[in-house]
């Protein structure tokens, strides 16, 4: 049997406040292609399928279309819901989808759902565990505690599997493996202390693990534990990420399952630039570049005039700029000691000095002594 798996869409994200919907659009439409090329068996859709637990219009209108196209495919499809999304809202109507071979897991309820595929080699059981809090465990477990590992182990050993079938389960949690580093981006929420950790080891029951929550693409303590990744990059940091989606193949009970990645390749891509302002609106410079990407600048000379329209005239999507500062420790300074009369132009200028890495010109410091002489008038 062949899964399709995907996660974390984060439909309706805005990246600085640029929507991203016609690049999600465009995602989306890909992995169906994908699904279709591959004769995939089901879709799994491992959570935050929206950015936000009150999506926007545009979002749900995106989601419905792409859940009509999967059900004309008549491709069965399986959705759980992630820390991003409201797992009421997201599962609403699931009954009546679920008709048409959509199975959207509701929000947990001191039990995981389950569902069974039949191929030439028997039974495999999908199971949906929604991203859960212990808050949500707590109220059908009294004797859960405060942290996530003991949550999803409760709600896992309250959810025996049948034996002598292949079980696959789909969850959205940090789960991590001892001695193995999980690699996150800036775009997911991290928690304090590591309280959501998870570790691996509760896994292995099943075949194979289908996780979303981190978008960068990984395997967790074996390969059939792992998380295909953002289909989009949603932050910097994820520059020069190749995103994917993962293709599972099943055999026999007993065999491991066997995992690769299919590339995908997005609308527009993202990059980051640095330089001085002259250098990065050069036209032999701009030329040789993706003007239709988007793009964080991070400027050496913090004190270009009207650096943000001379580049955004270059680099239309244009979505961060950023200004490298020299470290304080890195510059000579020297320190007013109380009593000790100093030149109030020339602190400024030492102060304009440590913070930006150059000096202030002579029509700044200008400026400044007129301030400085209004304020003494006063």
């Amino acid at each position: 049997m062949r899964f399709l798996q995907v996660g974390d869409l984060h439909i309706g994200k805005r990246l600085n406040e640029v929507s991203l919907l016609e690049d999600q659009q465009y995602i989306l439409r890909q992995i169906l292609d994908i699904a279709a090329a591959e004769a995939v068996d089901a879709l799994l859709i491992c959570g935050d399928v929206y950015d936000k637990a009150l999506p926007s219009v545009e979002a749900v209108e995106m989601l419905d279309d792409c859940l009509c196209e999967i059900a004309a495919r008549e491709l069965p499809c399986f959705i759980i819901a992630g820390n991003h999304d409201s797992a009421e809202r997201l599962s609403f109507a699931s009954r009546l989808v679920a008709a048409r071979n959509i199975h959207i897991a509701r929000a947990y309820q001191g039990s995981v759902e389950s569902y069974c595929l039949q191929d030439e080699h028997g039974p495999v059981h999908i199971h949906l565990l929604p991203f859960i809090r212990p808050l949500n465990v707590r109220r059908y477990f009294e004797e859960c505690g405060s942290s996530y590992q003991e949550a999803v182990q409760l709600a896992l050993a309250a959810h025996p599997l049948a034996l002598g079938a292949r079980h696959v389960l789909m969850a959205h949690q940090f789960v991590t493996a001892a001695g193995m580093d999980t690699q996150r981006c800036d775009s997911e929420a991290i928690s304090v202390g590591g309280l959501d950790n998870i570790d691996a080891g509760l896994f292995a029951a099943f075949d194979y693990v289908a996780l979303g929550h981190i978008h960068t693409p990984q395997a967790v303590g074996r390969p059939q534990v792992r998380y295909s990744g953002s289909p989009l990059a949603y932050s910097f940091s994820e520059v020069g990420q190749q995103k994917s989606v993962t293709i599972i193949e099943l055999g026999e009970l007993g065999e491991a399952a066997q995992v690769r990645t299919v590339p995908l390749t997005p609308l527009r891509q993202m990059y980051k630039l640095k330089g001085g302002i002259e250098e990065l609106t050069a036209p032999e410079f701009v030329a040789a570049q993706d003007t239709e990407g988007y793009y964080q600048i991070t400027l050496t000379d913090v004190s270009a005039v009207d650096a943000h329209a001379r580049l955004k005239h270059c680099y239309p999507r244009l979505l961060q700029l950023d200004f490298a500062r020299t470290q304080a420790a890195d510059l000579p300074g020297s320190a007013v000691l109380p009593g000790q009369s100093y030149d109030p132009l020339q602190l400024f200028g030492e102060f304009y000095l440590r913070q930006n890495g150059a000096e202030a010109t002579p029509e700044q410091l200008a400026l400044i002594e007129e301030l400085l002489a209004e304020g003494e008038g006063e």
